[in-house]
C-alpha cells in the first residue's frame, strides 16, 4: 500500500492546513454529493446504532462540518459530541448546528489521539477521519479509544484495506492516509474487549470504502 517515492511525513504534516483551506468547497462538495445520492452511509450507520441504547450518547471523530452524517445522527434524537482538528470545519459545523437549535450537539477542536480521559460514550464513529493518522499512530489509539466506551458500546471507522500509507485528495490538494492490515485491527480490537470485529473491504455501496464495525465493548 506504500509508496516509497512520496515524502508521506510531509504530506502528513499538512493534512489539518488543507482542510482549514478547503473546508468550505469540502462542505459544498459533501453536500452535493448526498443530494445526488441519497445518505449512502446510512446502512452502515444503523449496523453502528443498533445495539446502542436510543437515544445514545456519540462521539464522532473528525465530524467535519457536521452535514451530512452528524446530522442524520442529531436528527434521530442522539447526543453527539463532535471532534475535529479543524478550526474551520468545527465553525462550519457550528454554523449549521447551533447549540440553540440543537442543545444535543457539542463541536469542539481537538484531536483524535487525544481524548479526555474522564468522559465515556456509548459509540464512536470516524468516517473518513481516521485513516488520516499513521500505522504507528492507529494502534497507539484504537486502545484508548475501545476505553473511552461503555459497556455495550460500538466502534466504526473507515480504514485502509491493507497496512501502509497513500494518498488522497481534498479539492485536488494532496492529503495523507494510513492503514493497518485487516487481520491487525481485529486482533486490536477484540485484545481492547469488543465481541465482534469485523472489517469490510471496499464496500462498493459506501464508494468502495473499508469499513471496520466493534461491536459488544465489554465492561
Amino acid at each position: 500500500m506504500t509508496d516509497r517515492l512520496l515524502d508521506f511525513s510531509a504530506i502528513k504534516a499538512q493534512t489539518q492546513t488543507v482542510y482549514d483551506r478547503q473546508a468550505d468547497a469540502w462542505d459544498s462538495q459533501r453536500g452535493q454529493r448526498h443530494e445526488e445520492l441519497g445518505l449512502y452511509e446510512r446502512n452502515w450507520l444503523q449496523k453502528w446504532l443498533a445495539s446502542l441504547p436510543r437515544p445514545a450518547d456519540l462521539l464522532d471523530l473528525g465530524c467535519g462540518s457536521g452535514r451530512p452524517i452528524a446530522g442524520f445522527l442529531l436528527a434521530q434524537g442522539h447526543q453527539l459530541t463532535g471532534y475535529d482538528y479543524s478550526a474551520r470545519m468545527i465553525r462550519l459545523a457550528q454554523s449549521h448546528f447551533p447549540t440553540a437549535s440543537w442543545p444535543t450537539a457539542a463541536w469542539h477542536v481537538a484531536d483524535m489521539r487525544d481524548l479526555p480521559t474522564d468522559r465515556h460514550w456509548d459509540g464512536i464513529l470516524s468516517w473518513d477521519g481516521f485513516f488520516h493518522l499513521s500505522p504507528e499512530e492507529q494502534r497507539s489509539a484504537l486502545p484508548r479509544m475501545a476505553a473511552r466506551l461503555r459497556p455495550g458500546g460500538a466502534m466504526m471507522l473507515t480504514v485502509g484495506w491493507d497496512e501502509g500509507a497513500v494518498t488522497g485528495t481534498v479539492n485536488g490538494e494532496t492529503v495523507y492516509h494510513g492503514s493497518l492490515s485487516a487481520d491487525e485491527y481485529v486482533t486490536i480490537l477484540k485484545q481492547a474487549g469488543f465481541s465482534a470485529v469485523t472489517v469490510t473491504l471496499k464496500d462498493a455501496s459506501v464508494l468502495g470504502r473499508c469499513v471496520l464495525l466493534a461491536t459488544g465493548k465489554r465492561g
